[in-house]
């Protein structure tokens, strides 16, 4: 989304409704923010079509699927051009466990959030961005624990900055 979108003070309340859970029925939601059921339905669609909201969606435990291990790796390229940049994206997408790419500004150019059955697995999905051309640097952040998993703040005054 290139412009920040204008958003009043009912669809910022849908969205902090929509994050807190996303699975509201658009009756409740009406309720809960102080609108009809259609005019509630009209605006999600609208936030949607917007790009306000991205998706919904379930957020799965790793654990309950065999991943033990999450680790973020950050990548530094040989290059910073834009060939460069974009044939590591091309390469990494089709990898199941990246679950996020990041680029960066600063020492590395990317950050990437991966899931592995263990240890082993991480190594070998190591080797693989190794093995990728163009690929100068790479660092390995096995994950103990998290912290905080919050939403986004919705701030109330539009022009908040946070």
């Amino acid at each position: 989304m290139a412009e920040r979108p204008d958003l009043d003070e009912i669809d910022r309340r849908i969205l902090a409704e929509l994050q807190a859970d996303g699975r509201i029925r658009v009756n409740e939601l009406a309720d809960r923010v102080g609108i009809s059921q259609p005019n509630c339905l009209r605006r999600v669609r609208a936030l949607r079509s917007r790009g306000v909201i991205k998706s919904i969606r379930a957020a799965i435990d790793e654990r309950a699927l065999g991943y033990e291990v999450v680790s973020f790796v950050s990548i530094q390229l040989d290059s910073q051009h834009q060939t460069a940049l974009e044939a590591f994206e091309a390469a990494v997408m089709p990898l199941p466990w990246v679950q996020q790419c990041w680029r960066l500004s600063g020492d590395a150019d990317f950050l990437l959030k991966c899931v592995s059955t263990g240890v082993d697995g991480m190594s070998r999905q190591l080797r693989q961005f190794a093995a990728l051309p163009g690929v100068r640097a790479i660092r390995s952040f096995p994950v103990l624990g998290l912290s905080k998993d919050a939403p986004l703040p919705i701030p109330s005054d539009p022009r908040a900055n946070g």
